[in-house]
Formats: structure tokens, sequence, C-alpha cells
């Protein structure tokens, strides 16, 4: 008896030791889902648009895509989720052009024909790169951030660093440190992981108007991530949109959300 018990309990820590090891190296792969594009690509959309490349200070090279209107209202950052290029984001942004507004939209370090390495400070300073390039073009009343999921903790850091009109956040995590802990309860996935993108704490320091959408059928990040981002004091004025049903990547297509956006915009 005492020898299965063994056997079963060096069974069970070999395979605590497996997927802890599996988590540790595996975790870039978790968290981004890039898509690369070659660097012939021609990209098509109905509206008016630039393609960018902007470089940063440690060698990478930063595609982008800048639509641009008559007459502007203002112009949108937008910082897409953690999957897919800018062919499928650039048609996701397309509903600001619509409404008048210049859009700037980038992909991330080996996304698309975007290139360079990954890691969190990188990220946060490729962020500041593109709110710059919109500071010289645009006055920074007329700058709107907006972030996607994975994008909004960029979001919530660049509004956190300057003063734009406004910040969206569309199904926003808490933070990735807690967020892993309570997908992965029995790991101490806070000792080792990589990226921590702490959204909460940047978002105590926005000073412009807040507004979180968050659906309650969203399986991909919990609702509850946006409750409790509600409940953080900021400088600015947040409001929190329940969206009654709305997943993860179909919250955009509700009435709620259309109707808080087209109001707001």
């Amino acid at each position: 008896m005492m020898r299965r018990l063994k056997k079963f309990l060096i069974v069970i820590a070999s395979l605590y030791v497996v997927i802890f090891a599996a988590l540790y190296f595996l975790q870039e792969k978790m968290i981004f889902i890039p898509e690369s594009l070659p660097q012939d690509y021609t990209y098509t959309f109905k509206n008016n648009f630039e393609e960018i490349f902007l470089n940063t200070t440690d060698g990478a090279k930063l595609n982008a895509l800048h639509f641009k209107v008559e007459n502007p209202k203002g112009v949108v950052l937008y910082f897409h989720g953690n999957a897919g290029e800018l062919s499928r984001w650039g048609i996701v942004v397309q509903k600001f052009v619509d409404l008048q507004y210049d859009v700037v939209v980038m992909d991330y370090r080996s996304y698309g024909k975007s290139v360079g390495n990954l890691n969190e400070k990188a990220l946060y300073s490729d962020a500041q790169l593109f709110y710059n390039y919109l500071l010289v073009r645009y006055p920074e009343d007329k700058i709107v951030v907006y972030g996607r999921s994975l994008g909004t903790t960029f979001a919530t850091y660049v509004a956190s660093k300057n003063n734009p009109q406004r910040l969206f956040l569309e199904a926003p995590f808490y933070n990735l440190s807690e967020v892993a802990g309570a997908r992965f309860p029995i790991f101490p996935v806070s000792w080792f992981l990589k990226y921590n993108f702490p959204t909460n704490e940047y978002l105590r320091e926005v000073k412009c108007p807040i507004i979180i959408f968050h659906g309650t059928d969203d399986y991909v990040v919990d609702y509850e991530n946006s409750q409790r981002l509600s409940k953080v004091q900021t400088k600015g004025n947040l409001t929190f949109v329940t969206v009654p049903g709305g997943s993860h990547n179909e919250l955009v297509d509700s009435e709620v959300y259309k109707e808080i956006l087209y109001k707001t915009l």
C-alpha cells in the first residue's frame, strides 16, 4: 500500500514539475498569439490610410496604419488584442473612421510586419512612441486612447503618463499576475511571470474620463476584472458599462456598447 502511494505521489510531483516548467517556458506563447505578414504585403481598406513604420531605440521596427478623414473630430490611438495583425485590426477600427475620427493602430513586436524582441518594458515604450507620433500631429485634447483586451494595459499606461481627451477600455484585465494566478491556482505564478501588466496600478493615475466596457458572458477575461477596476480610485471620472450577455469577441455588436460609444464620440 505504501509503495503504491509513494509511486502515486512521485507521478503527481513529476506532473506538477512538468506543468510548472511548461508554464514558465511557454508563457510568452500563452500571452501573445502573433501572426506575421510578409514585409511586401499590401493592405487594402475602404477608407483612406497611410502605412507607417516607427523605429525604436533598441532596434525594433513597428508597423502601423494611420487612417485619415477630412475634418476629423479627433484621432483614436487603438491598442488591439493578443491575436491577429493589422489586416484584421484595420477592419475593426473602421467604426471610428465612420464616426469621423482619424485612427492609428499599431502591431506589437513580432505581429504582422513589426519586428523586435518582446518584453514588458519595451511594449510600454512602444505605446508611448505612437502617442508621441500623434502629439506632433494633433492637439492632445483631440487624442482618444482605446484599448481592447491585452491592449488595455498599454492604453491605460499611455493615458496615465499623458493627458488624452478620453480613455476607453474594452474587456480589460485587472492585472496579468492575478488573472494567471486565478487560472492556475496551484502554481506560484507570480514568482515566475515575466509580464505583470498591472492595469489597476496605471488606472489610478489616469486623469481623463474613463469608460470601461465588459460583457457578463466573457469567458476569456472574466467580467470580475472590470468590476474590480471600476472600484479603483482614479484621478479622472470612471464610468463602468456592463453589457448583459456580452462575450469577449461580440461585445462591440451590442446595442449598449454602440449607444455609449456613439454618444461619447
